[in-house]
């Protein structure tokens, strides 16, 4: 079985560093922008799940939707 966590989580590291290497100080990331470069169909829960496990202390959640899941779920990273 594919573990999506570690899918995501490898991505969201991938555009950490691509930020950190552009002098970026944050990095917004949008889960319906994660789910369409991976390529998923009908993983947007394991997305935004995956999103909240990587925040820190400081980051923030920018939008999310009403029920906490969907495309729009946006997070600020502090890099």
């Amino acid at each position: 079985m594919v573990n999506l966590k570690s899918i995501i989580d490898e991505e969201l590291r991938k555009r950490f560093s691509e930020a950190r290497a552009a002098g970026s100080e944050y990095l917004d990331v949008i889960s319906g922008d994660i789910h369409k470069e991976l390529g998923f169909k009908n993983r947007m829960p394991s997305c935004c799940h995956a999103m909240r496990e990587m925040m820190k202390m400081g980051d923030a959640i920018l939008e999310a939707p009403p029920k906490g899941d969907g495309a729009k779920f946006k997070v600020r990273y502090f890099l």
